[in-house]
């Protein structure tokens, strides 16, 4: 059911629209709230202005009900107090928030079958899915807000719904299977599409377990303004059930969607360092670009934040024993080792950062990585500082560029949109 809706292609939902929309949808959802709890990603979405709704709510309802606030981490390193003013201004106190941890703080619900994840998997894999989310939802709120930017996503295919509370707060089970689950239905058949065998697996698990909780879905679609260079919210969609995440995917597909009618010989792609401090985050340069490089192309990743490869300290781990090495051979890894079965989704991440052979993966990191732990997990390694002075950001606009002659495509956020060829979609 939708509450309250803005939105279109050239749309612009400025900062006061915005307020009004937040503040409507909730009383629109008709509770008495003496007890609210706020869902809002990470600052690893920092441009999906969740931040802000988190804040406007904060605001509006702090003096009237009490408010908890759980950062969406599913495997992400907790904030620190620098990154939640960041995310969420200086106004909200830092008691307010609180850390989920996916390994341990979570509360068994039921379970996915083997038959169902069968029958997702077109037959490819046969186990069970526990059905986990932080045992906070059940701490009597009257109200809970699912905050979350829609934007095409490796896993799922448009992110955000109901993966906000089966990842962004779900258990190890749910986070790794699901993750596996999607690489082996092939990434780019499932990037930028809404239906899709991980997003049959998150509705399943809170359609069934969690259909009793009051979650209210407040989703956000953002895009570039070509004229300004800004972000812009292209579209804000509010209410109960699957109707916001639709309406705004179908959105997403409009304004994050870039198709191109020829593959890209040379991409460059810049992280920034507030944003993306590990190649588990920073890999969206790869699963973001890799439906729109030609084989035997160039992606250069320049990443002057990278300090480590996993957000979380075992599946830093993993990835430096593993590497970004391949679909056959991580799966060859899985059946020989057993940390790699009992770690699915690290196995599905090792997937989706390969180029499969195709095309050549160049990071430039800052000083905290060395050129040999680049080499070893099966990147090419580029000196930052001599390629920033040949790739001059402040110089570069998104898009096509000629440097020294050169034709390169050049991305300043890979987490704003999907870039693949046009003739990958016929939807």
């Amino acid at each position: 059911m939708m509450y309250v809706q803005k939105g279109g292609a050239d749309a612009v939902v400025s900062d006061a629209e915005l307020a009004e929309l937040v503040l409507e949808a909730i009383a629109k959802s008709g509770k008495t709230i003496k007890r609210m709890l706020l869902l809002p990603p990470d600052h690893t979405r920092l441009n999906s202005r969740a931040g802000r709704i988190t804040e406007i709510i904060y605001a509006n309802y702090a003096d009237k009900c009490h408010i908890d606030i759980m950062p969406a981490l599913g495997t992400h390193s907790a904030m620190g107090d620098a990154q939640l003013e960041m995310m969420f201004g200086r106004d909200i106190p830092k008691s307010a928030f609180k850390v989920h941890d996916w390994r341990h703080g979570v509360v068994a619900l039921g379970k996915a079958s083997s038959d169902f994840i069968r029958e997702l998997s077109d037959g490819k894999l046969d186990y069970e899915v526990k059905v986990e989310v932080d045992k906070i939802v059940y701490d009597n709120y009257d109200l809970i807000v699912s905050i979350g930017q829609v934007v095409p996503h490796e896993v799922v295919g448009m992110a955000n719904y109901t993966k906000n509370i089966m990842v962004g707060i779900g258990g190890s089970d749910m986070i790794n299977k699901s993750h596996f689950l999607g690489a082996t239905c092939n990434l780019e058949k499932i990037m930028g599409h809404a239906n899709s065998p991980v997003r049959r697996l998150f509705n399943y698990g809170v359609d069934t377990y969690l259909s009793d909780l009051p979650i209210l879905y407040m989703q956000t679609v953002m895009a570039r303004d070509e004229a300004t260079g800004q972000m812009v919210m292209r579209g804000f969609f509010a209410g109960e059930g699957e109707d916001p995440f639709l309406a705004a995917a179908k959105l997403s597909v409009e304004t994050n969607l870039q198709l191109l009618d020829r593959p890209l010989k040379k991409v460059v792609v810049y992280l920034d360092p507030e944003e993306f401090k590990s190649t588990w985050l920073g890999n969206k340069a790869v699963y973001r670009t890799r439906m729109a490089i030609a084989d035997d192309g160039d992606l250069i990743i320049l990443a002057p934040g990278l300090k480590e490869f996993g957000e979380d300290p075992e599946n830093d781990r993993i990835i430096r024993k593993y590497g970004y090495k391949g679909t056959p051979n991580t799966l060859k890894m899985v059946a020989e080792n057993q940390e790699l079965r009992d770690n699915l989704g690290a196995a599905a991440h090792l997937i989706h950062g390969s180029s499969e052979g195709r095309f050549r993966i160049t990071y430039c990191p800052g000083p905290q990585v060395t050129e040999a732990e680049i080499r070893s997990v099966g990147f090419e390694y580029g000196d930052l500082d001599a390629m920033l002075k040949k790739y001059d950001v402040s110089k570069l606009k998104d898009g096509m560029n000629l440097v020294d002659g050169e034709e390169i495509f050049y991305i300043s956020n890979p987490a704003l949109g999907l870039w693949a060829l046009r003739s990958a979609f016929t939807e």
